[in-house]
């Protein structure tokens, strides 16, 4: 169990073993969910997507195939929200 310090302005900073727990990192979001009791719960947002909308997601932007990294890029652009 941790103790986490409210400031004036009512915020809270997630120490680094929390954030690394949840998968998040600089610019991510983080959703909260209040539940009974006065409880919360926070995940890592997850943007929503299908594997349908990932079928084709570089096609028209090159001639050629493309490589790992690209295909590594665009999936980690698309997760990201970017695409």
């Amino acid at each position: 169990m941790t103790t986490l310090t409210v400031t004036a302005k009512g915020q809270i900073t997630l120490k680094k073993e929390f954030l690394q727990h949840l998968g998040v990192r600089p610019g991510q979001r983080i959703e909260a969910e209040l539940l009974p009791e006065g409880r919360l719960s926070f995940r890592a947002e997850r943007p929503a997507g299908s594997i349908e909308n990932f079928i084709g997601f570089l096609a028209g932007e090159t001639d050629r195939a493309a490589t790992i990294d690209e295909i590594n890029e665009a999936i980690a652009d698309g997760w990201a929200g970017k695409r």
